[in-house]
């Protein structure tokens, strides 16, 4: 059993016990009667090379197609083109049912259709490997943000760029201060600034917990840049920074930002 599903039953406890509450083996979190969604986020870490090529034509030709077969649907598959370690291709798939999720690696080896397109990339040698590494991480949905939200423009593959952005915290109060200050205002906030939201995700597990992380979306760096400016100057936004309650040293230890280009198969 892989590591994320071993963690399985530890990530129903941290997220209040829906699971087990409704009698359901991989039940999701509910929000005002509306089911919350679950995250995983993995990242494969390349070499500049063939490894890059390999990979592509693995996760679309073989994993993104498994992976919506079993409800994990829409992937987004994302090349990193600003933020440490490139290239590397980041994965971000939904599902409402958590143990979908942390066995997924489990469920793609009994399907023979993905085995068999998966096999150049599964069965690379040691010593022309298809990737450096792989991490993996788990998030559940905030509650007032329960289901992530596709671009419009990704139906048409019109322009556009990604901001993941991960806050990490020095405790697992401040981290709970974090989380309730999104939905204190945040959300609105962004949106009246033109950074239109795609996902927040409550980290369960990972390399850095406390943390959370989430994506915003735009049609260029310009407009990223234009977009954090109006979110800065936003006056509900000077009030909620300027609460006790909210204080950024308190509450935030450390920031990561990645601006993140769609590929040409990626869903969202």
């Amino acid at each position: 059993m892989s590591g994320l599903a071993a963690a399985g039953a530890g990530a129903v406890a941290l997220t209040g016990g829906a699971a087990a509450a409704e009698g359901q083996a991989g039940a999701g979190l509910v929000s005002n009667g509306k089911a919350r969604e679950y995250y995983m986020l993995r990242k494969y870490e390349l070499r500049s090379g063939p490894q890059g090529k390999l990979t592509d034509t693995y996760v679309e030709q073989a994993l993104i197609p498994a992976l919506n077969k079993l409800g994990i649907t829409p992937v987004g598959a994302f090349r990193l083109t600003y933020g440490p370690e490139t290239p590397a291709l980041y994965l971000l798939m939904p599902s409402t049912n958590l143990e979908t999720l942390v066995t997924v690696d489990l469920k793609l080896q009994q399907d023979a259709t993905f085995m068999k397109a998966a096999e150049p990339f599964w069965a690379a040698p040691a010593i022309a490997p298809a990737f450096v590494r792989e991490e993996s991480s788990l998030h559940a949905a905030f509650e007032g943000f329960p289901k992530l939200v596709v671009p419009g423009t990704t139906a048409t593959k019109g322009k556009r760029i990604f901001h993941m952005r991960t806050y990490e915290s020095p405790s697992q109060a401040a981290h709970v201060r974090k989380v309730e200050m999104f939905h204190s205002g945040e959300f609105d906030i962004f949106a009246r600034a033109g950074c239109k939201s795609v996902f927040y995700g409550d980290t369960l597990i990972g390399p850095r917990t406390p943390a959370l992380t989430y994506m915003l979306t735009f049609t260029d760096l310009n407009e990223l840049t234009e977009g954090w400016a109006k979110f800065s100057a936003d006056p509900e936004w000077k009030k909620l920074a300027s609460s006790p309650r909210f204080s950024y040293e308190s509450i935030v230890s450390n920031i990561s930002n990645l601006v993140l280009t769609p590929t040409t198969y990626s869903q969202i």
